[in-house]
């Protein structure tokens, strides 16, 4: 790493550390060498994630969705002299990265991807529509007032435009049920896919090179978080991987969902431009994505590519951490940027 050692350690702001994602960047940074300085950052004052710091380290900002989230964000980073900010919450990823420019101006850089990439991976109609031409894709149409409910082949998925972690989606088996959903606009409806489904974790660099995709199959699943879980070597899979990543204009890490058709191909599910919450199975792998995003921010040169990765399995296990209630008190008291 080409970090000085001499000089004094950079400080790299996570937020969201109440949820799997922040924690699983924390826990790769701890493993730096040279080694950095963390701070976490959540809404809750009982997030996990801010008691694996030091007191002087842990700060509460409002909601991703909030108006003035990025602002206390930014006063944040100015005022603890933070030299990278990552943000973990999908309500977060887009105001922090259309003001870039702002937090550059103080000194941090920030890891998230474009705010154009992120247009189009949270609007899951925009994902298909930049990808259907290129890849394959579940067929897809707006569930709106001019879709003819008998042109439907069933069952179908219908899911939200918008939105991550399962939440709101259904398989529909006949006409009857899916005409009950309104059609405002707000839902696809999509070919079921009744394979497996692979998660294919994906890093390129700032100039947009992929480096590394690693397919991690969810083989047990718990509110849209894999618990049990495995790395494997697929050719196809890191390809399409690749490609998707490609067409999305990817400049971080990104989070690809593929499953299996009836056909037999891989069709993509949706893409999270953010990293998962099982990024540790990944980094247990062998490639540390985080690291890597973090060692780029800070002015480092990320190899060429593709990076190996071993095949790994994972199973998950909670863990408590125990501490005088005082100090949970003192976040709630003070913490707020």
């Amino acid at each position: 790493m080409s970090i000085d050692p001499t000089t004094p350690r950079p400080r790299i702001l996570v937020t969201g550390v109440g949820g799997p994602s922040g924690q699983s960047i924390m826990k790769s940074l701890r493993t730096l060498d040279p080694p950095v300085d963390v701070l976490a950052a959540d809404l809750d004052p009982y997030a996990a994630g801010l008691y694996l710091v030091p007191a002087d380290r842990r700060f509460l900002l409002p909601r991703g969705d909030d108006p003035a989230f990025c602002d206390h964000l930014l006063e944040l980073a100015r005022r603890e002299r933070a030299d990278v900010v990552v943000p973990t919450v999908d309500s977060e990823l887009l105001p922090v990265s259309e003001r870039r420019a702002d937090f550059a101006a103080a000194g941090a850089a920030v890891v998230v991807a474009s705010p154009e990439t992120l247009r189009t991976c949270l609007d899951k109609w925009a994902l298909h529509q930049a990808c259907v031409d290129h890849v394959r894709v579940p067929a897809s149409v707006i569930l709106d007032e001019h879709l003819d409910l008998d042109s439907v082949v069933f069952p179908v998925i219908v899911k939200p435009r918008t939105g991550s972690g399962s939440r709101g989606i259904h398989l529909i088996e006949d006409r009857a049920a899916l005409a009950a959903i309104e059609p405002d606009g707000t839902n696809l409806v999509q070919e079921h896919l009744p394979g497996e489904e692979f998660s294919l974790d994906v890093i390129a660099r700032a100039d947009g090179r992929v480096i590394g995709v690693v397919p991690r199959e969810r083989l047990k699943v718990d509110s849209g978080i894999a618990i049990t879980g495995r790395t494997i070597r697929d050719e196809a899979l890191e390809s399409y991987g690749k490609r998707v990543a490609e067409l999305i204009g990817l400049t971080t890490v990104a989070n690809v969902q593929a499953k299996r058709a009836a056909d037999g191909t891989w069709a993509l599910l949706e893409v999270n431009a953010r990293f998962p919450g099982t990024m540790p199975l990944t980094v247990a792998a062998g490639i540390d994505m985080p690291a890597l995003a973090v060692r780029e921010a800070l002015g480092e040169t990320l190899p060429d590519g593709p990076l190996a990765f071993a095949e790994v399995g994972m199973v998950r296990y909670m863990e408590e951490l125990f501490l005088p209630f005082s100090d949970i008190e003192t976040v709630q008291r003070t913490g707020a940027a």
